[in-house]
């Protein structure tokens, strides 16, 4: 009996022993807590954006199948962009060289010429005694850069010109509201003539004030000024009121054309004009001169008045 007990133990405790030596067993031995593996720290990765020493990040890596770089993945380089290919019919038939001039053309136009001829003041004067007219106007032709002809003057009825002028001038744009103006005027009336340098500025000030002023150097050696300004108040869409001052300067006396020094003459004038189109207005108005200083003085010696008032009547035109 002894003998059949041994293996019969032996055979029911290799069972048990296998199950308590498992590590994967979901039970414990009874009594007891199986210690847990300590964790493992993650191992470090390379970073990604930065070289690795050793390595040159100047050149493309090669594919991982040992091919070379191809599209964006080749190197920067510093050559020539390609031609640029024009999609036109007429490529196919001309010389290149003849489409490349006619596209240099496109690019660059030619810069177009403007030209305007501009009577400001054409009337007729109603005066006290007898009757006068007056004109003032000017042509000019070019762009940033012109060449202007200006003349003003007045007259009595029956008696011909009392004063005229003509000025040739270049003129040159400073911005897009102002010009600045050199050149000549030459006096017709009166006698005796008179040559002069001109310098001037005009254009349109802050409000729109038309604004003009001008210093002249006399081939004598007289020097002289004039300032004027002018503003169109528009009452309705044709209907225009326009205000107008003129002042005249001498630096000197000059007895031969009985002008003194200082301000020698100021006027105001008031216009209302209809315009019938943007280029053709008639206008009624009134106007005032003096004669200031010495020029005063030399007047009354002429027997002259040293004030006038007129009626005007004109039209006011360019094209």
């Amino acid at each position: 009996m002894r003998s059949l007990a041994v293996p019969l133990l032996a055979a029911l405790a290799a069972p048990a022993m296998a199950q308590t030596a498992d590590p994967h067993a979901g039970h414990h031995m009874s009594g007891m807590d199986m210690p847990s593996p300590a964790p493992q720290p993650p191992k470090a990765e390379a970073p990604k954006d930065h070289a690795m020493p050793g390595m040159d990040m100047s050149q493309p890596a090669a594919s991982s199948d040992g091919t070379e770089p191809s599209g964006t993945d080749q190197a920067p380089g510093s050559a020539e962009a390609p031609t640029v290919v024009h999609d036109s019919p007429a490529s196919r038939y001309w010389d290149p060289a003849a489409m490349a001039a006619s596209t240099a053309a496109e690019m660059h136009p030619p810069r177009p010429a403007y030209s305007k001829l501009l009577f400001d003041l054409a009337e007729h004067q109603f005066r006290e005694g007898r009757d006068g007219y007056r004109w003032e106007g000017e042509f000019w032709t070019g762009d940033l850069n012109r060449f202007v002809i200006k003349s003003e003057g007045e007259g009595t009825s029956g008696k011909g010109i009392d004063e005229a002028e003509v000025q040739a001038l270049y003129a040159r744009a400073l911005d897009p509201w102002w010009n600045v103006q050199i050149g000549l005027r030459q006096d017709i009336r009166p006698r005796p003539a008179r040559t002069w340098a001109t310098l001037s500025i005009e254009g349109r000030a802050p409000y729109q004030f038309e604004v003009q002023a001008a210093a002249f150097l006399s081939d004598k050696g007289q020097l002289a000024g004039r300032v004027e300004a002018a503003y169109g108040q528009r009452i309705t869409q044709r209907l225009i009121l326009q205000p107008r001052v003129e002042f005249d300067l001498s630096a000197q006396d000059m007895p031969d054309q009985r002008i003194g020094a200082g301000l020698s003459t100021a006027e105001l004038g008031l216009r209302l004009r209809f315009e019938v189109r943007r280029e053709f207005a008639p206008y009624v108005g009134v106007n005032w001169t003096w004669d200031v200083g010495k020029t005063a003085d030399y007047a009354r010696a002429d027997g002259k008045d040293t004030s006038e008032r007129s009626v005007v009547a004109g039209i006011r035109f360019w094209f």
